[in-house]
Parts: C-alpha cells; sequence; structure tokens
C-alpha cells in the first residue's frame, strides 16, 4: 500500500474515532473527554500503520513500544485526573459561547479539529514504519529514543509530581516550585515535545526527514495554542500572585531558577 493510501485509510479512521467520541460526548454533556481520547488516537493510527505498512519490523516495534506507552500513560492520567470533574473550564466557556448550536460546532470545532491534528502529527509513525531500510537500527534510532526517555521523565514525573501536591490539603493556594516544576513551569508540555522529537529521530533513521513539521507544528501548539500561553493567560488573570513564579521559572525549557526567586511557601495559586 503506498505512503498516500496509508494515510487516507488512517484519516478514514480518525474520522470515524472522533465521531464516535463526539456522540458520546453529547451523551454526557462532556465535550472535554476529547483530551482523554488525544493520546489513544495517536496510538489507534500507530498500530494502523503497523498492521498495513511493509517497513523495517524491530524499529516498528520499537516505536510503537514508545508510542503507546506515551499515549497509554497521558490518556490514562487524564482519565483519573478528570473523573468526577465535569466538563473543563475551557469547554464550558465555549459552551456557554455557542448556546444552542454547541452541539453540533463542536464536532467541527473541537472533535474534528483534533482529529485533524492527530492525522498530521503522526506522521512521523507512517514515515518510520513504512521504509523497509535502512535494515538495522541506527544512532539516529538511539539518540531518538534517550530524547524520548528525557521527554517521558520530565512529563511522568511532572504529573506524579503535582498530583502528590494537589492531595496534600496543606498545599492549597501555594505554587509547587520543587523537583521538575522547579526547572520549567510546564514540565509536562516540554516533556511531550521532547518525546515527540523523539520519533521525528526515529524516523529520521528510515529517512522520514519531510515529516519535520510534525515536532514543530506540536512544539508550536504547546507553547503557543492550547498548552502554555492558554493555560497561563488563565493564571495570570484568576491568581495575580502566580507572577512571582513566572518571574523566577523559566515558562517552558528548563533552566537554573533565577537567583531572586523566593521560597516555595510564599507563593499563591495552583497549577492546572
Amino acid at each position: 500500500m503506498s505512503l498516500l493510501s496509508l494515510f487516507l485509510v488512517a484519516g478514514l479512521a480518525l474520522f470515524a474515532y472522533v465521531s464516535l467520541i463526539w456522540l458520546a460526548s453529547l451523551a454526557l454533556r462532556d465535550a472535554s473527554i476529547i483530551d482523554i481520547f488525544w493520546g489513544l488516537g495517536f496510538v489507534l493510527v500507530g498500530w494502523l500503520y503497523f498492521a498495513l505498512s511493509d517497513g523495517y519490523a524491530p524499529r516498528q516495534w520499537l516505536l510503537m513500544t514508545l508510542v503507546s506507552i506515551w499515549g497509554l500513560r497521558l490518556s490514562g492520567y487524564l482519565l483519573w485526573r478528570n473523573w468526577g470533574q465535569g466538563e473543563d473550564f475551557r469547554y464550558r466557556q465555549w459552551r456557554a459561547a455557542a448556546g444552542r448550536q454547541f452541539w453540533w460546532r463542536s464536532f467541527f470545532q473541537v472533535f474534528l479539529l483534533q482529529g485533524f491534528l492527530i492525522w498530521i502529527i503522526s506522521v512521523p509513525l507512517l514515515a518510520a514504519q513504512s521504509a523497509p531500510s535502512p535494515a538495522g537500527l541506527t544512532l539516529l534510532d538511539g539518540a531518538g529514543v534517550l530524547l524520548w526517555l528525557a521527554g517521558f521523565y520530565f512529563e511522568a514525573v511532572g504529573d506524579w509530581q503535582l498530583a502528590r501536591f494537589r492531595a496534600n490539603p496543606a498545599n492549597r493556594g501555594q505554587v509547587l516550585s520543587q523537583g521538575v516544576w522547579r526547572y520549567t513551569r510546564h514540565p509536562n508540555y516540554f516533556g511531550d515535545a521532547c518525546q515527540w522529537w523523539g520519533f521525528y529521530l526515529i524516523a529520521l533513521a528510515a529517512g522520514g526527514w519531510w515529516s519535520l513539521f510534525s515536532p514543530l507544528l506540536m512544539t508550536f501548539l504547546l507553547r503557543r495554542v492550547s498548552g502554555v500561553t492558554l493555560l497561563e493567560r488563565s493564571l495570570k488573570t484568576s491568581r495575580p500572585a502566580y507572577e512571582a513564579y513566572i518571574a523566577t521559572t523559566n515558562a517552558f525549557f528548563p533552566g537554573r531558577p533565577r537567583k531572586h526567586a523566593p521560597p516555595p511557601a510564599a507563593h499563591t495559586g495552583n497549577q492546572p
């Protein structure tokens, strides 16, 4: 099957995937369930490419092991975090603004859009799995795995540290500025981006240089659209004291805290 045919089949599968989730969201009156299925969408597409491609099998297994760990962990964490919390505030705002039209507008503006993004961003998974050569893992594959491991550490450890911090009533109203949160205000977003650059390096090892737009787009979305920018706009508005944390800690790329940082207990506010 040609690359174009594989890509189109994946697009049709994702259309069906997000359509079913949209129908479930109507019954539940909760459009934010799409966030839980974001990571699983990449796992679905990745295994579809695995089943229909004739690439180098060890690279296919390597890539899909990493993709599955990333996607299943992310979706499982979001399911656990959001369970019983109701619809996310972003979607509540969109629902209120759209009124009675939200039920159909959400299909195009939320579900179909996210399905399209999964389709486009998952291109390295196609590139890496459809190339039969080189018949052997390379240094680029190894570099991709190392970068993925670093990203997974920041994302998974960051989520775990924040969950523990928020579970302690004594931390209510404070900002976590220890652990990986000491070096970046959004270790989960940074880690997510690193993992996708790792996937790209594995695709590059298989000649998929043309899929470079995928990690670039993912990084842009995390930094400028649905990640850092959107979240911090809300935090700055609702929690002015969060500015103290902003002044001392890098937003995305990890770095040493600035020396004039106040002690953690002096901060107020909360991470998402």
